[in-house]
Protein backbone atom coordinates (compact mmCIF):
# COMPACT_ATOMS: atom_id res chain seq x y z
CA UNK A 1 0.00 0.00 0.00
CA UNK A 2 1.05 3.63 -0.45
CA UNK A 3 0.46 4.25 3.27
CA UNK A 4 4.12 4.97 4.00
CA UNK A 5 4.95 6.47 0.61
CA UNK A 6 4.59 9.95 -0.79
CA UNK A 7 1.37 9.98 -2.82
CA UNK A 8 2.84 12.46 -5.29
CA UNK A 9 5.90 10.27 -5.86
CA UNK A 10 3.63 7.24 -6.21
CA UNK A 11 1.89 8.92 -9.15
CA UNK A 12 5.08 10.54 -10.44
CA UNK A 13 3.79 14.13 -10.29
CA UNK A 14 4.98 17.33 -8.63
CA UNK A 15 3.30 18.55 -5.46
CA UNK A 16 1.86 21.52 -7.37
CA UNK A 17 0.49 19.30 -10.17
CA UNK A 18 -2.90 20.27 -11.60
CA UNK A 19 -5.88 17.90 -11.42
CA UNK A 20 -5.53 17.22 -15.16
CA UNK A 21 -1.87 16.27 -14.68
CA UNK A 22 -2.82 13.97 -11.80
CA UNK A 23 -5.55 12.32 -13.87
CA UNK A 24 -3.20 11.85 -16.81
CA UNK A 25 -0.52 10.25 -14.62
CA UNK A 26 -3.07 7.93 -13.04
CA UNK A 27 -4.52 6.85 -16.39
CA UNK A 28 -1.07 5.86 -17.66
CA UNK A 29 -0.19 3.91 -14.51
CA UNK A 30 -3.61 2.26 -14.28
CA UNK A 31 -3.27 0.92 -17.82
CA UNK A 32 0.18 -0.44 -16.97
CA UNK A 33 -0.61 -2.14 -13.66
CA UNK A 34 -4.30 -3.11 -13.93
CA UNK A 35 -4.66 -6.71 -12.60
CA UNK A 36 -6.67 -7.83 -15.62
CA UNK A 37 -3.62 -7.20 -17.78
CA UNK A 38 -1.11 -8.64 -15.30
CA UNK A 39 -2.62 -11.99 -14.39
CA UNK A 40 -0.98 -13.49 -11.32
CA UNK A 41 1.50 -10.62 -10.94
CA UNK A 42 1.33 -9.73 -7.24
CA UNK A 43 3.77 -6.86 -7.68
CA UNK A 44 1.56 -5.25 -10.34
CA UNK A 45 -1.52 -5.72 -8.14
CA UNK A 46 0.26 -4.08 -5.22
CA UNK A 47 1.34 -1.14 -7.38
CA UNK A 48 -2.20 -0.81 -8.70
CA UNK A 49 -3.53 -0.55 -5.16
CA UNK A 50 -0.87 2.03 -4.30
CA UNK A 51 -1.60 4.32 -7.24
CA UNK A 52 -5.36 3.99 -6.74
CA UNK A 53 -5.05 4.97 -3.08
CA UNK A 54 -2.80 7.91 -3.98
CA UNK A 55 -5.20 9.08 -6.68
CA UNK A 56 -8.22 8.80 -4.37
CA UNK A 57 -6.55 11.28 -2.02
CA UNK A 58 -4.82 13.89 -4.14
CA UNK A 59 -7.58 14.06 -6.76
CA UNK A 60 -9.97 15.15 -3.98
CA UNK A 61 -9.38 18.87 -3.18
CA UNK A 62 -10.35 18.62 0.49
CA UNK A 63 -8.43 15.39 1.14
CA UNK A 64 -5.45 16.74 -0.76
CA UNK A 65 -5.46 19.90 1.36
CA UNK A 66 -5.36 17.85 4.56
CA UNK A 67 -2.71 15.52 3.14
CA UNK A 68 -0.50 18.45 2.12
CA UNK A 69 -0.87 19.89 5.62
CA UNK A 70 -0.48 16.78 7.77
CA UNK A 71 0.89 14.01 5.56
CA UNK A 72 -0.23 10.49 6.44
CA UNK A 73 -0.01 11.22 10.17
CA UNK A 74 0.80 14.66 11.55
CA UNK A 75 0.51 16.91 14.58
CA UNK A 76 -0.48 14.02 16.85
CA UNK A 77 -3.63 13.32 14.84
CA UNK A 78 -4.46 11.29 11.81
CA UNK A 79 -5.21 13.33 8.72
CA UNK A 80 -8.94 12.75 8.25
CA UNK A 81 -10.22 11.54 4.89
CA UNK A 82 -7.28 9.56 3.50
CA UNK A 83 -6.45 6.79 5.93
CA UNK A 84 -7.02 3.64 3.84
CA UNK A 85 -5.71 1.16 6.37
CA UNK A 86 -9.19 -0.19 7.09
CA UNK A 87 -10.43 -0.46 3.52
CA UNK A 88 -10.87 -3.73 1.66
CA UNK A 89 -9.48 -3.34 -1.85
CA UNK A 90 -11.15 -6.59 -2.85
CA UNK A 91 -14.33 -4.67 -3.63
CA UNK A 92 -12.29 -2.26 -5.69
CA UNK A 93 -10.83 -4.98 -7.93
CA UNK A 94 -14.08 -6.89 -8.24
CA UNK A 95 -15.52 -3.86 -9.94
CA UNK A 96 -13.38 -4.42 -13.03
CA UNK A 97 -14.84 -7.71 -14.12
CA UNK A 98 -12.73 -10.01 -11.99
CA UNK A 99 -15.84 -11.26 -10.18
CA UNK A 100 -18.63 -10.23 -12.51
CA UNK A 101 -19.20 -6.64 -11.47
CA UNK A 102 -19.14 -3.50 -13.55
CA UNK A 103 -18.11 0.15 -13.51
CA UNK A 104 -21.42 1.24 -11.97
CA UNK A 105 -20.36 -0.50 -8.72
CA UNK A 106 -17.83 2.30 -8.25
CA UNK A 107 -20.40 5.07 -8.60
CA UNK A 108 -22.66 4.37 -5.63
CA UNK A 109 -20.64 6.18 -2.99
CA UNK A 110 -18.04 5.08 -0.49
CA UNK A 111 -14.28 5.28 -0.61
CA UNK A 112 -14.03 4.72 -4.37
CA UNK A 113 -17.02 6.69 -5.59
CA UNK A 114 -16.16 8.34 -8.91
CA UNK A 115 -13.61 5.75 -10.03
CA UNK A 116 -16.16 4.29 -12.43
CA UNK A 117 -16.04 7.32 -14.71
CA UNK A 118 -12.25 7.36 -14.53
CA UNK A 119 -11.89 3.70 -15.50
CA UNK A 120 -14.55 3.94 -18.15
CA UNK A 121 -12.47 6.71 -19.65
CA UNK A 122 -9.25 4.70 -19.33
CA UNK A 123 -10.58 1.46 -20.79
CA UNK A 124 -12.82 2.80 -23.49
CA UNK A 125 -16.45 3.35 -22.52
CA UNK A 126 -19.00 3.01 -19.74
CA UNK A 127 -20.25 -0.32 -18.52
CA UNK A 128 -23.90 -1.25 -18.65
CA UNK A 129 -25.88 -4.09 -17.13
CA UNK A 130 -25.25 -6.18 -20.24
CA UNK A 131 -21.49 -5.77 -19.92
CA UNK A 132 -21.03 -7.01 -16.40
CA UNK A 133 -20.95 -10.69 -17.16
CA UNK A 134 -17.52 -11.95 -18.22
CA UNK A 135 -15.61 -8.77 -17.45
CA UNK A 136 -14.79 -5.69 -19.48
CA UNK A 137 -11.49 -5.29 -21.30
CA UNK A 138 -10.43 -3.67 -24.57
CA UNK A 139 -9.22 -5.92 -27.38
CA UNK A 140 -5.53 -6.51 -27.92
CA UNK A 141 -3.62 -4.68 -30.61
CA UNK A 142 -2.45 -6.82 -33.53
CA UNK A 143 0.70 -6.53 -35.66
CA UNK A 144 0.92 -7.26 -39.38
CA UNK A 145 4.20 -7.03 -41.33
CA UNK A 146 3.82 -5.31 -44.68
CA UNK A 147 6.66 -5.40 -47.20
CA UNK A 148 6.95 -2.50 -49.66
CA UNK A 149 9.36 -1.46 -52.37
CA UNK A 150 11.27 1.78 -51.79
CA UNK A 151 9.32 3.82 -54.33
CA UNK A 152 5.92 2.93 -52.81
CA UNK A 153 7.26 3.64 -49.33
CA UNK A 154 8.60 7.00 -50.46
CA UNK A 155 5.53 8.06 -52.46
CA UNK A 156 2.86 6.52 -50.24
CA UNK A 157 0.39 3.95 -51.51
CA UNK A 158 -2.79 2.02 -50.76
CA UNK A 159 -2.66 -1.72 -50.28
CA UNK A 160 -5.25 -4.45 -49.80
CA UNK A 161 -4.71 -6.72 -46.80
CA UNK A 162 -6.58 -9.91 -45.91
CA UNK A 163 -6.99 -10.51 -42.17
CA UNK A 164 -7.80 -13.80 -40.47
CA UNK A 165 -10.59 -13.21 -37.93
CA UNK A 166 -12.62 -15.56 -35.71
CA UNK A 167 -15.51 -15.25 -38.15
CA UNK A 168 -13.42 -15.77 -41.29
CA UNK A 169 -11.24 -13.67 -43.57
CA UNK A 170 -11.74 -9.93 -43.86
CA UNK A 171 -10.25 -7.76 -46.59
CA UNK A 172 -9.36 -4.14 -45.82
CA UNK A 173 -7.64 -1.37 -47.74
CA UNK A 174 -4.87 0.42 -45.86
CA UNK A 175 -3.49 3.81 -46.85
CA UNK A 176 0.28 4.02 -46.34
CA UNK A 177 1.55 7.60 -45.94
CA UNK A 178 4.50 8.88 -47.95
CA UNK A 179 7.87 8.56 -46.23
CA UNK A 180 7.46 5.36 -44.20
CA UNK A 181 10.57 3.31 -43.59
CA UNK A 182 11.49 -0.08 -42.18
CA UNK A 183 10.10 -0.20 -38.64
CA UNK A 184 7.39 2.42 -39.22
CA UNK A 185 3.95 1.49 -37.85
CA UNK A 186 0.70 2.49 -39.55
CA UNK A 187 -2.31 2.28 -37.27
CA UNK A 188 -5.69 1.01 -38.46
CA UNK A 189 -8.14 1.89 -35.70
CA UNK A 190 -10.51 -0.78 -34.44
CA UNK A 191 -9.17 -3.63 -36.56
CA UNK A 192 -7.40 -5.48 -33.75
CA UNK A 193 -8.83 -8.20 -31.51
CA UNK A 194 -12.41 -7.82 -30.30
CA UNK A 195 -13.00 -6.40 -26.83
CA UNK A 196 -14.56 -8.29 -23.92
CA UNK A 197 -17.94 -7.35 -22.46
CA UNK A 198 -18.64 -4.72 -25.08
CA UNK A 199 -15.28 -2.99 -24.74
CA UNK A 200 -13.78 -1.50 -27.93
CA UNK A 201 -11.64 -3.57 -30.25
CA UNK A 202 -7.90 -3.08 -30.33
CA UNK A 203 -6.00 -1.54 -33.22
CA UNK A 204 -4.15 -3.12 -36.12
CA UNK A 205 -0.59 -1.91 -36.64
CA UNK A 206 1.01 -2.41 -40.04
CA UNK A 207 4.75 -2.81 -39.38
CA UNK A 208 6.60 -1.67 -42.49
CA UNK A 209 9.55 -3.46 -44.06
CA UNK A 210 11.11 -1.75 -47.10
CA UNK A 211 12.97 -3.87 -49.65
CA UNK A 212 16.43 -2.84 -50.82
CA UNK A 213 16.34 -0.89 -54.09
CA UNK A 214 18.77 -1.71 -56.94
CA UNK A 215 19.52 1.95 -57.75
CA UNK A 216 18.63 4.15 -54.76
CA UNK A 217 20.14 3.91 -51.28
CA UNK A 218 18.08 5.56 -48.56
CA UNK A 219 19.89 7.33 -45.72
CA UNK A 220 17.45 9.08 -43.44
CA UNK A 221 15.31 11.31 -45.64
CA UNK A 222 17.99 11.54 -48.34
CA UNK A 223 18.53 9.24 -51.31
CA UNK A 224 21.91 8.39 -52.82
CA UNK A 225 22.70 6.90 -56.22
CA UNK A 226 25.65 6.29 -58.52
CA UNK A 227 25.11 7.52 -62.07
CA UNK A 228 27.23 6.30 -65.01
CA UNK A 229 28.34 8.93 -67.54
CA UNK A 230 30.53 8.80 -70.66
CA UNK A 231 34.02 10.21 -71.02
CA UNK A 232 32.69 12.90 -73.34
CA UNK A 233 29.88 13.93 -70.95
CA UNK A 234 32.33 14.25 -68.09
CA UNK A 235 35.06 16.00 -70.09
CA UNK A 236 32.95 18.39 -72.13
CA UNK A 237 29.94 18.82 -69.83
CA UNK A 238 26.38 17.82 -70.69
CA UNK A 239 22.75 17.86 -69.65
CA UNK A 240 21.84 14.35 -68.55
CA UNK A 241 18.70 12.63 -67.33
CA UNK A 242 18.66 11.36 -63.75
CA UNK A 243 16.03 8.93 -62.39
CA UNK A 244 14.19 10.04 -59.23
CA UNK A 245 11.35 8.46 -57.25
CA UNK A 246 8.98 10.88 -58.99
CA UNK A 247 10.29 10.27 -62.51
CA UNK A 248 13.20 11.58 -64.57
CA UNK A 249 14.77 15.01 -64.06
CA UNK A 250 17.61 16.87 -65.85
CA UNK A 251 20.97 17.62 -64.27
CA UNK A 252 23.80 19.68 -65.75
CA UNK A 253 27.33 18.25 -65.63
CA UNK A 254 29.97 20.97 -65.82
CA UNK A 255 32.96 20.44 -68.14
CA UNK A 256 35.78 18.55 -66.46
CA UNK A 257 33.53 16.56 -64.08
CA UNK A 258 35.60 13.99 -62.24
CA UNK A 259 34.70 10.40 -61.41
CA UNK A 260 33.35 10.21 -57.85
CA UNK A 261 32.19 13.82 -57.89
CA UNK A 262 28.89 14.25 -56.03
CA UNK A 263 25.96 16.48 -56.96
CA UNK A 264 22.94 17.40 -54.84
CA UNK A 265 19.41 17.59 -56.25
CA UNK A 266 17.46 19.49 -53.61
CA UNK A 267 14.01 18.18 -52.64
CA UNK A 268 14.29 14.98 -54.70
CA UNK A 269 14.58 12.69 -51.70
CA UNK A 270 12.03 11.24 -49.25
CA UNK A 271 8.95 13.03 -47.92
CA UNK A 272 9.12 13.57 -44.17
CA UNK A 273 6.24 11.81 -42.44
CA UNK A 274 5.02 14.91 -40.60
CA UNK A 275 4.95 17.07 -43.70
CA UNK A 276 8.13 19.02 -42.99
CA UNK A 277 9.44 18.98 -46.55
CA UNK A 278 11.58 16.43 -48.34
CA UNK A 279 15.14 15.21 -48.28
CA UNK A 280 17.59 15.49 -51.17
CA UNK A 281 18.98 13.19 -53.85
CA UNK A 282 22.79 12.89 -53.99
CA UNK A 283 24.18 11.77 -57.33
CA UNK A 284 27.73 10.39 -57.50
CA UNK A 285 29.27 10.36 -60.99
CA UNK A 286 30.86 7.18 -62.29
CA UNK A 287 32.76 7.63 -65.58
CA UNK A 288 32.38 4.62 -67.88
CA UNK A 289 35.06 3.91 -70.50
CA UNK A 290 34.42 1.91 -73.66
CA UNK A 291 35.46 -1.70 -73.10
CA UNK A 292 36.84 -2.36 -76.59
CA UNK A 293 37.74 0.88 -78.37
CA UNK A 294 38.41 0.52 -82.10
CA UNK A 295 41.72 1.51 -83.69
CA UNK A 296 40.62 5.04 -84.53
CA UNK A 297 39.42 5.59 -80.97
CA UNK A 298 42.76 4.41 -79.66
CA UNK A 299 44.56 6.92 -81.91
CA UNK A 300 42.31 9.71 -80.65
CA UNK A 301 42.92 8.74 -77.03
CA UNK A 302 46.67 8.71 -77.60
CA UNK A 303 46.48 12.13 -79.22
CA UNK A 304 44.35 13.35 -76.33
CA UNK A 305 46.99 12.14 -73.86
CA UNK A 306 49.73 13.88 -75.84
CA UNK A 307 47.81 17.16 -75.96
CA UNK A 308 46.94 16.99 -72.24
CA UNK A 309 50.11 15.92 -70.42
CA UNK A 310 50.15 15.38 -66.70
CA UNK A 311 50.23 12.60 -64.13
CA UNK A 312 47.12 12.41 -61.89
CA UNK A 313 49.15 10.47 -59.31
CA UNK A 314 51.66 13.25 -58.73
CA UNK A 315 51.67 14.34 -55.14
CA UNK A 316 50.71 10.95 -53.68
CA UNK A 317 53.02 10.20 -50.77
CA UNK A 318 53.23 7.02 -48.72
Amino acid sequence: MAQNNDYYKTLGVNRDASLDEIKKAYRQLARKYHPDFNKGDKNAESKFKDISEAYAVISNPEARKQYDQFGHMGGGQQARGFDFSGFDFGDFFQAFGREGRGFEDLRGGGAFSGFGDMFADIFGGRASAGRRQGGFAPGQDLLYELELNLVDAARGTSTHVTLNTPTGQEGITVKIPAGVRTGSKVRVTGKGAKGIGGAPAGNLYMVIKVRKHPFFDRRGHNLHCELPVTVGEAALGAKIHVPTIEGSTTMTLPPGTQGGQKFRLKGKGIQRLKGEGRGDLYVTVRIVLPRTPDEKSKELISEFETRNPGNPRDGIKV
